[in-house]
């Protein structure tokens, strides 16, 4: 053959095969296994054209989500199928500077029954025994029903014997402690700098207690209060320095933001609608901050006690220690949900070898509720004698989703992963929600001996791991279910493009096109995430969401950067 014939040959082999073949395989590679613009339609714009169902969701210009029972659901495709395989979700975020609600979740296919699936939401915990301990913290976690990690041991800030509040701002973790029973002993705030090591932020005030936490407007507060140890089964506090006061966090130093008349201790925190509202500890106090250091008092329902706070679809929600009750805030006025159940009054303690009745027999309607959170688009309060955690089904009408093992108190709820946690008193154990009357425990936290109690009471999602505070060892804890990474600052308010990517190692965020966060690395391959759930858009395990979204998209591989900073600046 002549060698212009070979060449003929071999344009003709590279004009016919190759550029058709390769722009085929990049073609199938790089489009979206789907698109919804949601931009006046529900339309699939990919070639699986995979169909939308609209639940109570306004769609113009783009989706508009209410957080109370509007979401978007695509049935089970075999293209979502994701398996053990590389994916990205991307999508455009909008949501308002001042909230009257959580943000809920934004996008999940995930199985509750075998824990398999993905989950991506913005958290807002509020009402964790006092401290908003998260607030607008991106979470973007996998599972597929794999055994959660032991508890590590995260260390002990200073003297701490209780780790009352706790908090995730700007990036870092903040803990607030109890270090003792005297004038001498004073709550300090701590942050997390690495496993076993914390940064002392100094004691805001003279009381033996920071009690609870928030970030407003960009800062951290904190609450202080004289804590009464003896209610928890330790020796009498003797300290006489009162609390009652709020203290802002300043580039170094703490300032005093004035003391809530009446008050020796606050005990919530929360942000509504772009104020700060503190409630009392052992007395009744609601006050809302006005600048300074000028607190108004917005009164309690009945002169009871209102305690932790969690704002949800449009209002605040209040526990109390005074009746089985949690009470709700409009903005205006108070009015109680209805009663969570009848608590028993046999109770008993566990003096470290075996358990010992009080006498105290018969039964009562009045139980203290001790936390607030949120699974499923609905309230979840934890109550004390009976050791249980009960469902707002509205109006005046709670529904007991079973007991937390042998426990009587159950304090520190928190949402992570697609599962709600709990924990609890007298072991410090820590309780997942797998459906009503199935609590699960995945573990202890603390191990004192010889004590009447141990408490994990304060929650926090902070590097794709839950972190638990405890007492009276006064030491922090952590661990991982599934693999999860989280975005440990504010997302700003306005629109927002995300996206979430799945890599052969690791989990990785990114916001408006920047790398924000990113998880351990792992073994992507024992991640099988199939499941025949369908395929949710502003609601999940969490909540639902409360915003407007548009522009979603699912790739079956991990974009990189220089895609996903295209798709933020082409929605």
């Amino acid at each position: 053959m002549a060698i212009n014939d070979i060449k003929i040959c071999t344009l003709f082999l590279s004009l016919c095969l190759t550029p058709p073949f390769t722009s085929t395989l990049i073609a199938e590679n790089e489009n979206p296994l789907a698109h919804w613009s949601l931009e006046e339609d529900l339309v699939d714009q990919s070639k699986n054209s995979l169909k939308l169902r609209n639940h109570h969701t306004v769609i113009d210009a783009n989706a508009r989500f209410d957080g109370i029972k509007s979401y978007l659901e695509s049935p089970h495709h075999p293209s979502l199928s994701l398996g053990k395989s590389d994916f990205t979700l991307s999508l455009w975020v909008h949501t308002a500077k001042n909230l009257n609600d959580n943000l809920g979740t934004l996008i999940s296919k995930y199985d509750p029954v075998s824990r398999k699936g993905f989950n991506l939401s913005i958290i807002n915990h509020a009402g964790v025994t006092g401290s908003q301990a998260n607030y607008r913290n991106l979470q973007f976690g996998i599972d597929d029903g794999r055994t959660p990690s032991a508890w590590r041991d995260e260390g002990k800030p200073g003297k701490s014997i209780f780790i009352h509040s706790m908090a995730v701002h700007d990036g870092g973790l903040y803990v607030g402690t109890v270090e003792g029973r005297t004038n001498t002993d004073q709550g300090h705030v701590y942050r997390y700098k690495k496993s076993g090591e914390w940064e002392d932020l100094g004691a805001p005030w003279k009381s033996n207690g920071v009690t609870s936490m928030a970030s407003f407007n960009g800062k951290l507060y904190v609450g202080v209060s004289r804590v009464l140890l003896h209610y928890s089964g330790l020796a009498p506090t003797l300290s006489h320095h009162i609390g009652g006061k709020v203290f802002r966090w300043d580039d170094g130093k703490w300032t005093d933001l004035g003391q809530l008349l009446g008050l020796d201790g606050v005990n919530g925190l929360v942000n509504f609608k772009g104020k700060l509202y503190a409630t009392g500890f052992y007395q009744p106090g609601f006050f809302r901050y006005e600048g300074g250091t000028q607190w108004k008092s917005m009164g309690t329902p009945d002169d009871l006690r209102t305690e932790a706070l969690c704002v949800h679809n449009g209002s605040i929600y209040a526990t109390t220690y005074d009746e089985g009750t949690v009470f709700i805030f409009d903005g205006n006025n108070w009015n109680r949900t209805g009663s969570l159940g009848t608590a028993s009054r046999t109770q008993a303690y566990y003096d470290g070898k075996k358990w010992v009745s009080t006498g105290l027999k018969g039964d009562r309607t009045g139980t203290q509720v001790y936390s607030l959170g949120i699974h499923q688009g609905k309230l979840m309060a934890g109550t004390w004698p009976e050791g249980k955690v009960y469902r707002y089904e509205g109006g005046k009408k709670w529904t007991s989703t079973g007991r937390l093992g042998e426990e009587q108190e159950i304090m520190g709820s928190n949402h992570y992963n697609g599962k709600l946690y709990a924990g609890s008193l007298p072991m410090a154990e820590i309780f997942r929600y797998d459906g009503d009357n199935h609590w699960n425990s995945v573990g202890r936290v603390d191990f004192t001996k010889d004590v009447i109690y141990r408490r994990a009471f304060s929650l926090a999602v902070f590097k794709g791991r839950l972190f638990s505070g405890t007492f009276p060892s006064g030491h922090v804890r952590s661990f991982e279910a599934g693999k999860c990474v989280s975005y440990d600052s504010e997302l700003q308010s306005g629109w927002r493009h995300i996206a979430a990517v799945k890599s052969a190692d690791q989990l990785k965020l990114f916001i408006d096109g920047k790398q924000v966060a990113q998880s351990d690395r792992f073994a992507a391959g024992e991640f099988d995430l199939s499941n025949n759930t369908p395929l949710l858009i502003g609601y999940g395990q969490y909540d639902y969401f409360n915003g407007k979204i548009k522009d979603v998209r699912i790739y079956q591989r991990a974009l990189p950067l220089n895609e996903l900073t295209a798709l933020m600046k082409n929605p």
